[in-house]
């Protein structure tokens, strides 16, 4: 039988951009992330970019730290003020806390200072230093599926932020993409056709269940047309009463990005990751659609963690006071802290929560 997934529980963060120190912040299967732009909500989703670019592949997460603007862009304050990121992931049962310490090196660049899996029971791992791509991989390979690092390895191969918002014409989701590439959603979107068209052929019924849900958005919405061409296949779909097959090119930006969001939280459980990451999912869609993503969003949190960063009063309507994090800024400072159900009790029952989030009750205001 195999082992749950891991749910993290516990995040503990310093030196990363706007995030000088954040300690032990408690995490759930639902987290919503509010607060004003610039804030740093899009901040701490992208370590957890930086988590997945780091088990990505061989080189990867250097790649990405370049791509970044170099180590000390993503150092709070610079290298100058900060010199190392340092971080603590607390997971649940006694799958261990994963801990790392980057330490900015030239060419502006890091290295790793400290790395390891600490366990309360069974054994622990000690990574070693001065490597410049996670060592983890060499006991994840060696070990079993339930081994702790393997499993913390596929927890961090899982951290992919999903975000919708390039739908240009040159967008990827727009574009022809290999049929063979259909297991995991992209962040962007652009393998959609391929996944889809693999489980409209491996799971005809949550196919039917993602076709329905776009139906109740987009009334208009027939079917997708999904047919390879060669190796390559291409998104295109029919509206009612048309028997004409449209393509990507004459879909409306919200029209994409609910067909990704969709698929997303309607694809079959088992293949669910450990957790899913959604960076403002509601932009571009109707109020409707947010409050349809919101049931989603719910639903798939009793299979895996959802983390989902939000601008939406609408949407935020949809959760719990302990469920929402609110992020904001103490000067050059990114903080974060969870709302107290106890201390709200009072103003809910006349106001819901985007009602005091207008009113600065909860906090996560400009100004």
């Amino acid at each position: 039988m195999s082992e749950p997934r891991l749910v993290l529980r516990q995040l503990s963060l310093s030196g990363f951009k706007t995030i000088r120190r954040l300690d032990g912040l408690d995490l759930g299967a639902m987290n919503v992330l509010i607060g004003p732009n610039g804030a740093g909500k899009s901040n701490l989703l992208s370590f957890f970019r930086l988590l997945n670019r780091m088990v990505n592949s061989l080189g990867e997460m250097q790649l990405h730290v370049a791509k970044s603007g170099g180590a000390n862009s993503l150092l709070y304050g610079g290298a100058a003020v900060t010199p190392e990121i340092k971080t603590r992931l607390v997971f649940g049962e006694d799958s261990g806390e994963y801990q790392f310490r980057l330490s900015h090196a030239a060419p502006d660049t890091f290295v790793f200072a400290e790395e390891g899996l600490r366990r309360d029971k069974g054994a622990s791992f000690d990574f070693g230093a001065g490597h410049r791509e996670t060592n983890m991989l060499w006991w994840a390979e060696g070990g079993t599926p339930e081994s702790a690092p393997r499993r913390v390895w596929d927890f961090l191969q899982d951290c992919v932020v999903h975000q919708f918002h390039n739908t240009s014409e040159t967008a990827r989701i727009r574009q022809r993409w290999s049929v063979a590439d259909n297991r995991w959603l992209k962040e962007d979107g652009a393998n959609l056709a391929p996944l889809l068209l693999r489980i409209r052929d491996q799971h005809p019924a949550h196919y039917q269940r993602i076709t329905g849900t776009l139906r109740q958005i987009a009334p208009f919405f027939a079917d997708f047309v999904l047919e390879p061409e060669g190796d390559s296949i291409l998104l295109r779909w029919r509206e009612l009463g048309n028997d004409m097959v449209l393509g990507p090119h004459q879909a409306s930006d919200g029209m994409l990005r609910a067909m990704a969001l969709v698929t997303l939280l309607l694809q079959p459980r088992d293949e669910f990751p450990a957790v899913i990451i959604l960076d403002e999912p509601e932009l571009g869609l109707h109020p409707r659609a947010i409050s349809i993503l919101a049931g989603l969003l719910l639903g798939a949190s009793t299979d895996s963690q959802v983390i989902v960063a939000t601008q939406s009063p609408v949407l935020l309507d949809h959760f719990e006071p302990e469920q929402v994090i609110v992020a904001e800024r103490d000067g050059a400072e990114s903080v974060f802290r969870r709302l107290d159900r106890e201390r709200l009790d009072a103003w809910l029952e006349e106001y819901t929560l985007s009602e005091l989030w207008d009113k600065n009750v909860l906090g996560g205001r400009p100004g």
